[in-house]
């Protein structure tokens, strides 16, 4: 990896993403949907630890499952001249805070229907692969950038995912461990691939059971999986932006 300031400096080598194609519109839809998971988890933290502290009618009232929570709460009935009233003030605070969910519940739907044609006609090779959703393909795109070209191999892909083998051996143990480095959004959407062809791929399944009857642990499984997904990730991108600089 280079040193610090080596870019400035001259002596990174790498070639830098364009920002000019459809990857980076997809990318900026991503940021304003990421903002709305991490403040739409934030809001249902509240929820919780709200209710959790809630007075002891009020979370009676909310146990029975008529309905999902949020909407529970969102419809409650909030006497605006009791207000400090216990009863009444965390009423109104579950109000406003199941509201915001439902708002940002909204937003999130919304920017899925925008992003899932957008990727779909961005990569429709990536998005064929086994266990790619759209959220995983969109990410895997943007860490890519418009020009994979600057992946010069699967195994620059690897690294910049965090998913190449780092050697770890001493004495007699022969072994590799799990890259900490590299693009963390990235490694976990190859996690994600992961973890869906562990629990539905039957030929994952296989090589799970194959592995760990050769003494692997669960981690290090987890390990050679991403790095064989990374193969077919780079084959599919350069797949897609082949078909892209034609068209």
């Amino acid at each position: 990896m280079p040193r610090p300031g080596a870019a400035l400096s001259g002596q990174a080598s790498g070639t830098p993403k364009t920002r000019t194609g459809p990857v980076e519109a997809i990318r900026a839809l991503r940021v304003a949907r990421r903002g709305a998971m991490k403040a739409r988890t934030a809001a249902l933290n509240q929820l919780h630890g709200l209710l959790a502290c809630a007075p002891e009618s009020l979370r009676h009232d909310l146990s029975h499952p008529q309905a999902p929570l949020v909407d529970r709460c969102a419809a409650l009935l909030v006497d605006e001249t009791r207000l400090t009233d216990p009863v009444e003030a965390t009423k109104a605070a579950l109000a406003a805070i199941a509201a915001r969910i439902q708002a940002l519940t909204a937003e999130i739907t919304h920017a899925d229907r925008r992003l899932r044609p957008a990727v779909a006609r961005t990569a429709p090779h990536l998005n064929a692969v086994y266990g790619v959703g759209t959220d995983v393909a969109g990410q895997l795109l943007t860490t890519a950038g418009d020009n994979p070209d600057r992946l010069r191999s699967e195994a620059a892909l690897a690294h910049l995912c965090g998913a190449a083998p780092i050697p770890a051996s001493s004495g007699r143990t022969d072994r590799h461990r799990l890259n900490r480095g590299g693009d963390r959004a990235a490694n976990s959407a190859l996690h994600t691939i992961a973890l869906v062809r562990m629990r539905h791929d039957p030929r994952t399944r296989a090589y799970v059971d194959k592995r760990t009857k050769q003494g692997l642990n669960k981690k290090e499984i987890m390990r050679c999986l991403k790095r064989y997904i990374v193969r077919e990730i780079h084959t599919a991108l350069l797949a897609d932006f082949t078909t892209l600089n034609t068209a």
